[in-house]
């Protein structure tokens, strides 16, 4: 079988491709189109398809995804809290998720979540080949086996981190926080141990073939990303984004999927230019962004900042949000800052989705809008993103004033019944029509 790149490259409609098109309501010829262009991918290991994974698309021609990081550490492993991070993730909407374990026995862990796991599954490979040795011992053949090891237990993409070059290194010299990938500091540790380049990038067409074999998806990472936004599209950064453009045209002719992560700390002012600037030299592969977060001073919040870049990011060029929770920078994220982060990393979709006019975005919109003018309580909270929230909140208001039942509440506590404008607003326009005058 191959890949969904090669068979929309031979004209074919995969099931993959016909369930993505429908749903996001595009003709499926569309989406053909795309995915053999290699500006949408559809992340799916062809194990994972044969068990409960439901295909997903990811590109500007559709709606822009978000992914979920989750994952053990070596200070806290439980896959039953990981599986509780999952579930969250998903109830709360996420498109994706990405198991980032450094810590327990990491082939189970990944093998339980994948079990459960219906939508798109990444990992970063090279945490898994750190675990338990030195730079000093990982060897091509050690990347390799763990890389088809992953794939052979259905993971959708992985993060490789091919891009950061030896001759990259000496740039970040003026950096203020330096290397922050963790995979892409590992790599700068490896490269200046052997005195040799980086190893991703030397064997990538093996790379290619054990993912092509599997239709794993790259995703091409930045570990030169810059971790603060001082260090913003510097000269480490583009001179990665350069090389991943290279890499992203050879898997490509390789037949593989490629999608290319992008930066996490970027001001606002400079995301429209690093959407633009990396559509030019990828060819239009997805990107896939972390983020951004757009300052530095929020920790505890940046799940807000981040959904502040998100939005602009979207709406200039990116796919593909990882979403951050309330927790980054600060320490491993439960149950609750997940379901946070994925909720603001749609609403940055979403907005941008509607900003750039994508087919039916606004419509859910104005859905919510006419069940409020109406006062349509059960509606309003149907059509909200986080409906266990809005309603939560919205039956605190309720016992406020006395009405336990939703329909019995014809205004909220904000402005009180007597200055409610929905509330008024109805009134008029019942009293106009009544009368047989034009509406409002």
């Amino acid at each position: 079988m191959s890949t969904q790149l090669e068979a929309a490259r031979a004209g074919t409609i995969t099931d993959e491709i016909r369930f993505v098109a429908q749903a996001e309501d595009l003709d499926a010829e569309l989406v053909r189109e795309n995915v053999s262009a290699g500006t949408v991918v559809i992340p799916a290991n062809k194990l994972h398809l044969e068990s409960n994974l439901k295909a997903a698309g990811i590109g500007r021609a559709l709606r822009t995804k978000v992914n979920a990081n989750i994952g053990t550490s070596s200070i806290r492993s439980s896959i039953e809290a990981e599986i509780e991070k999952m579930q969250a993730a998903l109830a709360a909407g996420a498109d994706a998720i990405m198991d980032l374990s450094t810590g327990g026995d990491l082939d189970n862990t990944r093998e339980k979540l994948l079990a459960l796991c219906p939508v798109p599954f990444g990992t970063v490979p090279i945490y898994q080949v750190i675990e338990g040795r030195g730079v000093e011992e990982i060897d091509s053949k050690i990347i390799l086996d763990i890389i088809e090891r992953q794939a052979k237990q259905g993971v959708d993409f992985f993060t490789i981190h091919a891009g950061v070059l030896k001759e990259h290194l000496p740039l970040l010299e003026k950096r203020v926080a330096g290397i922050v990938s963790r995979g892409g500091a590992l790599l700068a540790k490896w490269m200046l141990y052997h005195d040799k380049q980086n190893p991703l990038y030397e064997m990538f067409d093996d790379l290619c073939d054990i993912m092509g074999a599997y239709d794993v998806c790259f995703s091409l990472g930045d570990g030169l990303r810059p971790g603060c936004i001082a260090d913003a599209t510097d000269q480490a950064q583009i001179a990665e984004l350069k090389t991943l453009g290279e890499l992203t045209q050879r898997a490509q002719e390789k037949g593989c999927q490629v999608m290319v992560e992008g930066p996490g700390h970027v001001p606002f002012d400079q995301i429209q230019y690093n959407m633009e600037i990396q559509q030019d030299i990828c060819g239009g592969a997805p990107f896939y962004v972390l983020g951004p977060v757009v300052t530095d001073i929020a920790p505890g919040y940046d799940h807000i900042t981040s959904a502040i870049g998100g939005t602009a990011a979207a709406f200039y060029g990116a796919s593909f949000l990882c979403y951050v929770t309330p927790r980054e920078h600060l320490g491993l994220p439960n149950a609750d800052d997940v379901r946070a982060g994925v909720i603001a990393a749609k609403i940055a979709a979403h907005a941008a989705d509607v900003a750039r006019g994508l087919k039916g975005a606004a419509e859910r919109d104005k859905k919510l809008s006419v069940a409020r003018s109406n006062l349509d309580w059960k509606a309003h909270f149907d059509e909200s993103l986080d409906p266990k929230t809005a309603q939560a909140m919205h039956e605190e208001a309720c016992k406020e004033i006395g009405a336990d039942k939703l329909p019995t509440a014809d205004y909220c506590t904000m402005c009180g019944q007597q200055w409610c404008s929905v509330r008024i607003n109805k009134e008029i326009r019942d009293k106009i029509r009544s009368k047989g005058t034009a509406k409002i």
